[in-house]
């Protein structure tokens, strides 16, 4: 018997719940945008981007917003909350595509009227300069990818700018767009936590009440991931990242700053990134662009699209389908509890037992999930408090622990 049975079977049906009416109507649409192009690859970035010499603009604009249209006929009841431009590298795309795109999206969908629309871009001086026309553009948000505030670190991270130019864009950034969110990588194999600790809290002194800080981890096929195998550098040990972890939260909240999210930190709940709130909510989202995912309900269904990685064959999709839908289906009940327990456990919310069984039409408590969540729980890894599922301090530091534990005792069982 599946999992997937074995949750029918186990689960509390919600007879009197109007299911169809509750999952076509999420809080939060999200359009996301992938810009797979990069100047540079860095060593450790397994996402989808990809350097060329040329770049055929024309094509690549109207290409995006066929896509757009694609998008929309299976989307068209919803509202738009949120767009975000990623890559790759979108502040190299050329402002007047940025414009375009969000004008298209507003002649398709309905926009909410405080729409966060934000982009990443690097803080090299060139892109820099296309931050007033990005902004005049309909860009309200800009995520800022400058990873260290020490030269020595950038060089290592395969970085292409400065601590000078960081500042520099910093600056800009500020006081070009309403809203803005800083990223920096941390537990560096030769940081040490004195070093870091001196770093974190010019960070969080630089005036920004939005940041993400992300612990360095190696994927595979990167770089990294080679240099690593052969001894190049040693990773920070379990313990020692741990201690990296704790201590930078607690810091951050010394100054005001809280861990919404396991790497993302607000001052206050209006600044928090609305875009990645949906996808950790599990609500609705489509996405644009080679390699872009999307998950939303359209006929009492959760379907989930992905669109292929390779911005060739995207095209290729494009011009015969008119659309870069590559793969497409149903998303199972096993797989929505999945995502919802995958996202959700990320954020220090938790996940609402009310919200869950109406976006499965089963009760957590009362499935086959229960047992390892229980165990967590004595473990003191998990929480229940107030009708919510909970990750615990000592639990969001062990997330893919926990979250390969439920998954793989569930599977265990129904083999």
């Amino acid at each position: 018997m599946t999992l997937e049975e074995k949750l029918k079977l186990s689960a509390r049906q919600l007879a009197t719940q109007n299911l169809s009416s509750l999952v076509l109507s999420p809080s939060l649409f999200g359009i996301y945008i992938h810009w797979p192009f990069c100047v540079s690859k860095c060593p450790y970035c397994d996402f989808n981007s990809h350097v060329r010499d040329t770049i055929d603009m024309s094509l690549w604009e109207s290409s995006l917003v066929a896509d757009l249209k694609a998008a929309y006929q299976q989307t068209s009841q919803k509202k738009v909350t949120s767009v975000f431009f990623g890559g790759g590298t979108p502040s190299t795309m050329p402002p007047s595509i940025v414009s375009t795109l969000i004008n298209e999206i507003h002649k398709l969908w309905d926009v909410d009227e405080d729409v966060e629309i934000t982009l990443e871009a690097n803080p090299n001086s060139v892109e820099c300069q296309n931050f007033q026309s990005l902004s005049t553009a309909g860009i309200n948000r800009v995520s800022l990818g400058i990873q260290s505030l020490n030269d020595q670190d950038l060089s290592f991270l395969g970085r292409t700018h400065s601590a000078a130019e960081a500042y520099d864009a910093i600056d800009i950034a500020q006081k070009t767009f309403k809203r803005h969110s800083f990223d920096f990588i941390y537990t560096l194999p030769k940081q040490s936590l004195s070093h870091w600790e001196d770093e974190l809290k010019k960070i969080l002194n630089l005036g920004s009440s939005h940041l993400s800080l992300y612990q360095l981890t190696i994927e595979k096929g990167t770089p990294f991931f080679l240099h690593h195998a052969r001894g190049d550098f040693s990773m920070k040990t379990n313990d020692q990242s741990a201690s990296f972890f704790e201590h930078t939260h607690r810091v951050a909240e010394t100054y005001g700053f809280d861990a919404y999210e396991v790497s993302n930190f607000s001052k206050s709940d209006r600044e928090r990134c609305l875009h990645n709130l949906t996808y950790w909510r599990a609500e609705d989202y489509v996405g644009i662009g080679p390699g872009a995912h999307g998950r939303f309900y359209n006929k009492d269904q959760r379907h989930f699209e992905r669109r292929h990685r390779a911005p060739e064959k995207w095209l290729e999709d494009i011009k015969n389908k008119k659309s870069g839908v590559h793969v497409d289906g149903i998303v199972s009940t096993q797989e929505k509890a999945e995502e919802i327990l995958m996202m959700g456990l990320r954020l220090k919310e938790g996940i609402c037992l009310t919200d869950f069984s109406k976006k499965t039409g089963y009760a957590l408590e009362e499935s086959i999930l229960k047992h390892p969540i229980k165990i967590l729980e004595k473990e003191n890894l998990l929480s229940f408090q107030k009708n919510r599922l909970k990750t615990t301090p000592m639990g969001l530091q062990k997330l893919d622990g926990v979250l390969s534990f439920i998954f793989n005792y569930a599977e265990h069982k129904t083999a």
